[in-house]
Formats: structure tokens, sequence, C-alpha cells
């Protein structure tokens, strides 16, 4: 495709200082402990070696053989003359220097880019964190490194990308790629959006803007993704005050905030708030492609359960009425004290056995498209038992878990998670997970 020469490059050549603690550095260290399988030239005029992860690497006085990608953290004034120079030898540029356009400085931008577009070199950045090709075991940013998964993560801006890539490891959330794409002076979130949107590895994608410079373009991109895979955006600077700091960030327009929701809306995609929400939507979606609306709550514990039948009814979501049938087999084996109705509460004393075949019997009515499991472990039922029943539980259909809370529920969600079972830490947001699944009938 189009840009694998930036996300499953076979070479790569760092330009910059190779001191310890200089981002070069940091960069070249992320690729070669990444595992990186391909050809890695670092580039400074002064050459010298480097030692990185127990390898010592001779650095070239000059690039003077041809790589997939240059990654390039040197002073602004100088990188339009290296683009000149290494044009001819590379496919690619990723730009972390700063200084351009987004401090006013839009002359050195533009001619970066043309000196770009003579060598026919495709640009990512300037002013930006640099990118992770994950199942091409490719770390070029200095940024934290991420396990492989579904989730490809585009930011407009580095420090958001860094902050979501930590807090995703948090969350057991597997990547596909990051990118971040800084002032967009060549490629932009439009170009990686369709980029995403054929990607076999990329299961959902993410994508933080502040603004966009060609609306007709990524209103295109995104509809064209969306019609794909799920696309999870976060929009900052909604209020005035957010897209005067938007402007000044990256250099680009944020706009009306009502004409980007709406835009979101017509393309099909799936705006969220807040990081936490763009963190569960992107679990949820790495799990299941969507799911319908009608829900079925199975739980330990009265509260949490009436705490998510609240939440689930004010997302639009229904309540499932479990058929007579359903009923009268659920009373065959659960002790009388439990609630059969939906929510169904299999009281504090819950076991593998009962919620292992509370979960099939659900499973099987044709009134319910999809399952919400919540587990309060008390203090002599281990959360392990609890997540092996969810595990062993023979269900073709969505299962959302939310096991809580703390470190009751530590070793049950490890489990889970070894499994490709994601955990919402409370019942609203398990309870949204739900929503977001739903939008995509």
């Amino acid at each position: 495709m189009g840009l694998d020469f930036f996300f499953y490059p076979g070479s790569v050549a760092v330009f910059g200082s190779f001191r310890k603690g200089a981002i070069a550095h940091e960069i070249l260290r992320n690729i070669v402990e990444g595992g990186f399988k391909g050809k890695i030239v670092p580039v400074n005029p002064k050459g010298g070696t480097v030692e990185v992860a127990g390898r010592v690497f001779q650095i070239r006085e000059k690039l003077e053989e041809p790589v997939d990608t240059a990654i390039i953290a040197i002073p602004a004034k100088f990188v339009p003359s290296l683009l000149d120079e290494i044009g001819p030898l590379i496919r690619g540029a990723v730009v972390i220097s700063a200084g351009f356009s987004e401090v006013g400085n839009e002359e050195l931008e533009r001619e970066l880019l043309e000196k770009a577009k003579k060598h026919g070199v495709r640009v990512i950045g300037p002013n930006c964190a640099g990118i992770f090709g994950v199942h091409g075991k490719f770390f070029g940013s200095f940024e934290v490194r991420v396990k492989p998964g579904g989730l490809a993560l585009i930011s407009q801006s580095g420090a958001f990308g860094g902050a979501a890539l930590a807090m995703g490891n948090d969350e057991g959330i597997g990547f596909s790629a990051f990118v971040s794409y800084g002032n967009a002076a060549d490629l932009s979130e439009s170009d990686f959006l369709e980029y995403f949107a054929d990607d076999e590895n990329t299961k959902a994608i993410a994508l933080y803007i502040e603004g966009v410079k060609d609306g007709r373009r990524f209103l295109k991109a995104l509809r064209y993704a969306s019609e794909r895979k799920p696309v999870i955006v976060l929009k900052a600077g909604k209020s005035e005050s957010g897209a005067k700091a938007a402007a000044s960030h990256t250099g680009s327009l944020a706009g009306s905030y009502e004409i980007y929701r709406a835009a979101f809306k017509q393309a099909g995609a799936i705006e969220v708030e807040e990081m936490e929400e763009l963190f569960d939507a992107a679990k949820v979606f790495e799990m299941y492609p969507k799911a319908g609306t009608r829900v079925a709550v199975i739980t330990n514990s009265g509260g949490p359960g009436v705490l998510a039948t609240d939440k689930l009814e004010k997302l639009g979501l229904e309540i499932a009425k479990l058929s007579d049938e359903t009923i009268e087999k659920l009373r065959s084996f659960l002790p009388p004290q439990c609630s059969i109705r939906n929510p169904i509460d299999l009281i504090a004393d819950a076991d593998y056995e009962r919620y292992r075949r509370t979960i099939e019997t659900v499973c099987g009515d044709e009134n319910v498209d999809v399952l919400l499991v919540i587990c309060v472990p008390p203090i002599f039922i281990p959360s392990e038992e609890i997540a092996k029943a969810v595990i062993e539980a023979k269900c073709d259909k969505p299962v959302i878990v939310n096991f809580m809370a703390g470190e009751l529920v530590r070793g049950g969600v490890k489990l889970l998670e070894e499994n490709g079972i994601k955990n919402f830490p409370t019942p609203e947001r398990a309870a949204r997970a739900l929503r977001w699944l739903s939008l995509r009938q």
C-alpha cells in the first residue's frame, strides 16, 4: 500500500545527535530495542560510533545508500537542505524538528515541502513525535513502545500521542501503529485515515485532532475509513479558548466545533469526549466489530447492576426482555434468592458454575443481542474463578465484562486479558462501550 515504507520499512536512516539523552539517540535506541530487523543507518556529519542496546553502530557522515525512511531530528533551519541532499535516496521523511509554521516560520516549512516534492519524498511532520509500525517491529519515535494489537493511533499532538500510548499500555490495549503528524506540511490525518482503513493489521482507528486544513478532503477520508472499520475521534479545541490554543499549537485552524461534530456524524465516525472514553472504545472494538442494542445484565451485586441498567437506558440501549423459556431455565438451577429478571442478580456467593450456566443460558435467548457481565467478588471467591467462567462459557454473542474493584479483581482481570477479553472497571464505562458497539450497525 501507499505508505508502507513508513510503517513497514526495510531500512531506516536516523539524523541528529547521538549523545545520550538526545532525541535522535532515543529514537535509535527505541528502534534497536524494539527488534527492528531491517537496515539501520545513523547519520551525523561528525561521524564516530554509538552503542545502543549492546550494538555498536558506525555513524555515517552522510547518507550514501538508499533507505525507505529517514527520521530527522536536527535544527529546523538545516532540514530543507538535508532533504535536498538525501531526497534521491529516500521515499519518506519523518521530521521531528520543531521551529516551523507552529512558531510562525511558514517560509521555512514551504521550503521544506518544496525540496521534498522536488524529489518525490513524502513527509510526516514537521514538529512531530514520530511513528510506530508495531507489526513491522518499527518504533521510529521517542515515545514508549507498545504491544502489538489492532488499534492505529493518529495524533496531531505528539505529547498527547505519547500519553495515550503509555495509558494504552496500562489499559491492556494493543496497537497496530502510531503516527504523530504535527504541522501536516505534506501528509495529514486524511492520508493516514485512508491508509489505515486498508491496513490488514488495523481493526480500529483512533484520531486525536485539533483542527484540519482541508475540510472537504477530511470528510471524504473519514467516510472512507468509517465504512471499513470503526473510527474513534477525540476533538480538542471545542471551546473558543481551546480553539485559540489549538491554533497556536500546530498552526491549524480549529474552526467551529459544531461543523466538526456534524462532519463526524455524517461520516459515521464515533466521537468521544475524553481520553478514558477513547481507550474504552478502542478496547471494545479490538474485541468486537459491532453489537445490537438489546442487553442482558448478569451481576453478583444488585447496586452495580442498577447503575449499569440506568446508564444503558440513558444511552438509548434496551434492557432485553428475557423469554419465558430462558426464565424457566434460570429458575431450574439458580437459588431462589436470585433475581431472574433482567438484570439477573446471582447474589454475592455466585461461583464458577452459577456464572457459566447463566451466561450460556442467557446467550441462547433470541431477545438478547449482547451480555454485560458484572463481578464484585467477595473475599471468599477468587476473581480468577469468575474470569474462568466468562472465558469458558459457550456464547457466540458479544460479552462485555465489568470486574470491580481494584486489588480484589487484579488476578481475574489479568486472566481475562490473557484470553483477549478486556475489562471495563465501572458499570458506566462498560455501558458506554456497548453503546459504541451498537453505533456500528
